[in-house]
């Protein structure tokens, strides 16, 4: 067909064309937000309204000012708080000199991290320090703590109160406690000292727990160099490599980068030891009973119970699952089919691939990102009467012109608070899907109104094309599920007192919500209402959806037995002293709570930067998985899309946020209180496979 012919063929059959497109691409608004490209009109008379709409930062000066008129605000309500009677007052005045430095400190924390502009995370990083300073001084505040105190030891006045201020009150005292308030001087200053210590100590092995490690070049084979970093005459490895295909890179890459560093060696010795010393001082057995207080396993003793029997139930699966991996490497390499701990992550998704034909590619077409935020807005329109509505941000709003925002509305309640969605890929930007709160929510007594939760969201997804939008892998779908379960965590909750707004509560609760979600993300039902091919507008098959849940299962027990390990190490290194080498407990806990060997020269241990957020609580993911699964099938695998169920899940266990105990909440939603052996079996159940998607895939 000549030029000219193609031309006028194209002419006459244009409305066709546009109309077939047009139905493929027609998304709804909030579809549309993230399918297309940000093109913000330059407004020049709009004024700077300055980042989430506060006024002083619209430069990065405005975080000294932001940060003077919080502490003048402190000094007015610590006035407050140490005068007015004891009550319900007493309370309210300690949650809002905890939401004034929050409001400012959080905004901080999240600006240091994402901030492209290297000046505002400067003065971001300020603020959170001296912020940082002004809490721990509160912390040990006497007279602040004694107004707290008047309250709690007057059984006639805790009677009066209703149930979240006299938890919030019991929190706030915690705080307290915890800070060394009861010691007399000289042990007090010891604590705030130690305090002061493991602030540097966290940081240092939080740092020192990301840099790579380097070799000579002459010392690994030159056919293997440009696997690697170079740096002159030194090789750089920055990560274990654990997808190569490639034995040998695997195995170079995880002797050099675990190759122990004695400084932060030293490092993690000392940070143990003080946090060990100071859960002492203040009153507590170990660390690990000082951070298990108010969560739902209570003790370390409750853990290692969990873990035990896990691994106690998982034990003939896991031998089959190493069984299957041997089997795959002997075939792979029958020179060297010695199974070792830098084959397990490659090994478990070639036998993936090998069993289920799930190429993330595959699937991507189906699920653009406009895609599936419609499928969240329809899932918790149709779970809440919720939905998510994308709306312009104003000059000096957000901080990367690709930020989109989200007013989260309901149906009969209103406005319920606002999502900035960071979700794409930025130089400096933190390679971390993560949850921020930057303002929780509360009821405000001076205004009469509730102060509206705020939140990011943020991932590393990639920019959309001039020919497609963003396509997500089923991966990167089920992260924003789950991150977008966080978001709903905070906005859903309608606490009275922000020091407990959304996921503000124990550690072991927070990610049931998020965890929830991923099932959402891998049902039929729910998928089939947004999956959809951008060009063609054909649905996500569902064997498709089938096989990829059922992959999830191939070498389950094994993953999940490395879980339980890492989580035995934590355990292990926050309770007492062993008085021997963090090197020692792990080589024991790897014999005995995972199985592959231990390679000589290395040291997991100094790249386990959880051990800085997560000290004595890594078993919170296993833990609340355990709840998760046991809320879906309970409660939402009949009909995940029931409007009964979603509010009473709201009513339940969104809503309370931290106000309530957790092992509470958990039994609201069962209507009954779960064991530790219903969380185990809930995990092992897990596992078993589904043998219709065996049927389906024959059929197919």
């Amino acid at each position: 067909m000549s030029a000219c012919k193609r031309l006028l063929y194209f002419v006459k059959h244009r409305n066709l064309w546009t109309r077939v497109r047009r139905n493929v691409t027609t998304w709804s608004p909030v579809g549309a937000a993230f399918n297309t490209k940000t093109h913000r009109r330059l407004n020049l008379f709009e004024k700077n309204g300055g980042l989430f709409g506060v006024p002083e930062l619209s430069c990065p000066a405005g975080f000294q000012i932001a940060t003077k008129a919080a502490l003048k605000n402190t000094e007015r309500l610590l006035e407050k708080a140490c005068s007015c009677p004891p009550g319900v007052e007493t309370v309210e005045s300690f949650d809002q000199l905890s939401d004034g430095l929050c409001k400012v400190a959080d905004l901080a924390d999240f600006v240091k991290v994402a901030h492209p502009d290297p000046e505002f995370r400067e003065a971001a990083e300020k603020t959170c320090i001296e912020i940082g300073t002004v809490v721990e001084k509160l912390n040990t505040n006497v007279e602040l703590c004694q107004s707290l105190k008047k309250l709690l030891d007057n059984p006639d006045i805790v009677a009066q109160l209703d149930p979240d201020t006299r938890r919030v009150a019991e929190l706030f005292m915690f705080d307290f406690e915890i800070s060394g308030i009861h010691l007399d001087d000289k042990l007090r200053k010891e604590a705030v000292a130690l305090h002061v210590k493991l602030l540097d100590l966290n940081n240092e092995f939080l740092v020192g727990s990301h840099l790579p490690n380097r070799i000579a070049r002459s010392a690994i084979p030159e056919h293997l160099h440009l696997q690697f970093a170079s740096e002159g005459s030194f090789i750089q490895v920055g990560g274990l490599h654990a997808d190569s295909p490639d034995d040998l890179v695997r195995e170079i890459a995880y002797r050099i980068y675990l190759y122990p560093n004695a400084d932060l060696m030293e490092c993690l010795e000392e940070l143990l030891k003080c946090r060990y010393k100071l859960a002492k001082l203040v009153g507590y057995e170990s660390y690990g009973h000082r951070a298990l207080k108010g969560t739902m396993a209570k003790t370390p003793e409750t853990v290692m119970s969990f873990l035990q029997l896990l691994t106690d139930k998982l034990s003939d699966r896991t031998a089959k699952d190493f069984k299957m991996m041997r089997d795959m490497k002997k075939k792979l390499n029958p020179r060297n089919s010695d199974l070792m701990p830098w084959d397990h992550p490659f090994l478990s998704g070639v036998l993936r691939a090998e069993r289920y034909n799930i190429e993330p590619s595959l699937y991507s077409p189906y699920l653009s990102l406009g895609a599936c935020m419609e499928g969240l807005n329809n899932l918790f329109s149709q779970l809440y009467g919720v939905s998510l509505m994308s709306e312009p941000p104003s000059a000096g709003e957000v901080w990367s012109e690709d930020v989109r925002k989200l007013a989260v509305v309901h149906e009969t309640e209103g406005l319920l608070g606002y999502i900035y969605c960071d979700f794409f890929h930025r130089t400096d930007k933190p390679h971390q899907d993560c949850h921020f709160t930057i303002r929780g929510g509360r009821w405000c007594q001076e205004t009469g109104q509730y102060q509206l939760p705020v939140v990011v969201l943020m991932l590393s997804l990639p920019h959309p094309t001039k020919s497609a939008p963003t396509l997500l892998t089923p991966g990167m779908m089920e992260n924003l599920f789950h991150e977008m379960g966080h978001a709903m965590h905070s906005m859903l909750g309608r606490t009275r007192y922000q020091h407990v707004t959304g996921t503000r509560c124990a550690t072991d609760f927070a990610e049931v919500p998020s965890i929830l979600m991923e099932y959402f993300a891998t049902d039929y039902r729910v998928i089939s209402q947004f999956a959809r091919h951008y060009e063609t507008g054909q649905p996500l098959p569902e064997s498709m959806v089938a096989r990829l849940c059922e992959s999830k299962k191939v070498c389950g027990a094994a993953d999940t037995q490395l879980q339980i390990f890492y989580a035995v190490l934590d355990q292990i290194y926050h309770g007492k002293p062993q008085n021997r080498s963090t090197t020692d407990v792990l080589k024991e806990m790897q014999q005995k709570f995972y199985g592959l060997p231990y390679t000589p020269n290395t040291a997991w241990q100094l790249r386990f930067s959880h051990l800085i957020g997560y000290g004595a609580k890594y078993y919170s993911y296993l833990m609340s998985r355990a709840v998760a699964s046991m809320v879906w099938k309970q409660c939402f695998v009949q009909d995940p899309l029931n409007r009964d169920m979603g509010e009473r899940y709201r009513r339940e266990m969104l809503a309370h946020g931290g106000a309530k105990e957790p092992m509470l909440m958990v039994e609201g939603m069962l209507q009954r209180r779960p064991t530790i052996e219903d969380f185990v079996d809930a995990l092992v159940s897990e596992l078993n496979p589904n043998f219709e998607t065996f049927i389906m895939d024959s059929e197919s």
